[in-house]
């Protein structure tokens, strides 16, 4: 049996698509991924963050950003909160379908950080609350997956 190593990579530009629609949550998603990225040792020139809509427009985005062959990963941040109508199984569908699509076609980490709740409630516990904190969760795994990708060269 053959076992890869997967050491750490120090420095990597990774680039953040946050959607603007739910921001009182997506703000914070996007401060906890900002804060981690920088404790693990990134520097503000070493993170960009695009901002889009909603989270329909993230994978979009993503593609854009993943074809400048300028990042090792990028991390999706939204929050699809259930309403009354069917739209919120579209828009998860949607947006956790693309994101795949992009990671797949462009062999680039995209981490799924976009939380599908099914109230305001749920979507606040996981952003600092009693289910931890899903951004910084996100910026655990791009750094994480960039390392994977340098191992398998």
């Amino acid at each position: 049996m053959q076992v890869i190593k997967v050491t750490r990579v120090e420095k990597a530009p990774v680039a953040i698509v946050v959607s603007r629609f739910n921001s009182p949550i997506t703000d914070e998603l996007l401060k906890g991924a900002v804060d981690r990225l920088r404790e693990l040792g990134l520097g503000t020139e070493d993170i960009t963050v695009l901002y889009v809509p909603g989270c329909v427009e993230i994978p979009l985005a993503a593609k854009k950003l993943a074809q400048t062959k300028h990042y090792a990963a990028v991390i999706a941040l939204g929050a699809v909160i259930r309403g009354e109508t069917s739209h919120y199984d579209y828009v998860c569908e949607q947006v956790s379908a693309g994101c795949q699509e992009v990671m797949l076609e462009t062999g680039l980490p995209v981490i799924f950080g976009v939380l599908t709740t099914e109230n305001k409630k749920q979507a606040e516990e996981r952003v600092g609350g009693s289910h931890g904190h899903k951004g910084r969760d996100a910026a655990d795994c791009a750094m994480e997956m960039i390392s994977v990708m340098h191992a398998v060269k």
